[in-house]
This record gives C-alpha cells, structure tokens and sequence, in this order.
C-alpha cells in the first residue's frame, strides 16, 4: 500500500517559498541601503562601508596628527573597516532572515559553509587557505 502524501505540508511550504521569494525586490532595496559603521581600538578612526562592503566615509579624529604614525594609522582605518564590513553583513544577513522560514535558508552549499563566507573578511579568506 502506498502512502498518500501529505498535501497541506506540501501547499504550506510553498506558501511559505512564495512568501519569501515574493519578497525579494523589497528586501534588495532595504539591503541595498545597508550601511556598517566600525570604530578603531582607539576610537580615533570612524569607517562607513556600504552594503558590498564598500568605504562610504571615514573620519580620522585630528589628534590622530599629533604623533604621526603611518604604520599606526593604516592599521587602525583597515580595523574600523573591518569592524564596519563585519556590522554591515550581520545586517543583511538579518534582512535576509527576517522572513525566511529556518528550514528554507542556505547555510551550506556543498562543503562551503555560505554563511561564515558572508562574515569572513576578504583579507581574511587567502589566510584561511594557507596562501
């Protein structure tokens, strides 16, 4: 004897597809208008990054020119941005969640791990290779 299959399961999660999916041009303009902000160890660089991660703006407190430091001050603009991308990606990452069910996101796609890719740096992702 052959088991009949469950339709309401069946209709409920393409109801619930459809809901997520119906969704997705509102949910590109709230991400596209994402913006991360990240402050430095020493609270003296302000980095803004967009929703690609890309700088937006960065303010450099002027106190930061009373002991020049090259080195010092490249370090801390690549941390504030590294901190703004970081706050930037767990926003969409939210967005993106807010309306798809659990059972629907991607969290791998074969051995990649989708989301800790979304969270890495891409400074960070060549170290992690062993490059």
């Amino acid at each position: 004897m052959v088991d009949r299959p469950d339709w309401n399961a069946l209709y409920g999660a393409f109801d619930d597809l459809r809901q997520a999916v119906g969704g997705l041009e509102e949910k590109h303009r709230k991400i596209m208008k994402i913006t991360g902000v990240g402050w430095s160890d020493d609270r003296m660089v302000k980095a803004v990054v967009g929703p690609r991660g890309q700088l937006v703006d960065i303010e450099i407190d002027p106190r930061v020119y009373r002991k020049p430091n090259s080195k010092a001050l490249s370090a801390a603009i690549l941390a504030a941005v590294k901190v703004a991308i970081a706050d930037a990606n767990s926003q969409t990452m939210e967005t993106l969640d807010r309306d798809v069910p659990a059972d629907l996101r991607i969290k791998k796609f074969g051995s990649l791990d989708v989301r800790r890719l979304m969270q890495t740096p891409d400074s960070d992702l060549d170290r992690e290779d062993g490059e």
